[in-house]
């Protein structure tokens, strides 16, 4: 199931130090560790939301803390059965939990950067990109698909990043956008 919340700039300075206060240890250190209020918000919001989306689809009502797997992916500690993964961008958080290993996404639409589609795309996902009528959405889509898959793997952003959509990196995923 996917939980999105998009009202980061509602969260007023008050009442964001609150709901850090009301946070465990664990994650309070993680939000306070960012330097901008808005990495704060997103890192509460999305705990928040991981939260609720665990209340509504487990019935569990405790805050949750994470351990960490091999590659640093994180799972809720006394319930490795479920999957969950967190994402946020400028204007949402996003989380997704399921009963299987589990990746997502957010990200905002921005202007199209030569470098990062370089980076990140192969020939064929760069002629997508340039024969669109809106090459900064296609960019986007790709992007974000490539990003939920590595974090459904636990990998994380790496060097492969342009071979990730290929349908060896792809066997027996779904990936919807």
């Amino acid at each position: 199931m996917i939980y999105i919340n998009d009202e980061i700039e509602r969260i007023s300075d008050s009442e964001l130090s609150e709901l850090i206060n009301s946070l465990p240890p664990q994650r309070r250190d993680k939000a306070l560790a960012f330097k901008h209020p808005l990495g704060r918000r997103q890192c509460v919001l999305a705990y928040l939301l991981l939260c609720e989306a665990l209340e509504a689809e487990y019935g569990i009502t405790a805050k949750p803390t994470f351990v960490y797997g091999e590659h640093g992916k994180p799972y809720i500690e006394g319930h490795p059965d479920i999957h969950f993964n967190l994402s946020h961008c400028r204007t949402a958080v996003a989380c997704a939990v399921s009963d299987r290993p589990i990746g997502i996404d957010v990200e905002t639409v921005r202007p199209l950067k030569e470098s990062v589609v370089r980076y990140a795309m192969n020939d064929d996902e760069c002629q997508q990109i340039y024969s669109s009528p809106d090459p900064s959405l296609t960019f986007t889509r790709l992007w974000t698909r490539k990003e939920a898959l590595l974090k459904l793997t636990g990998e994380g952003i790496n060097d492969n990043i342009k071979t990730v959509l290929s349908s060896d990196t792809t066997k027996g995923i779904t990936i919807t956008t």
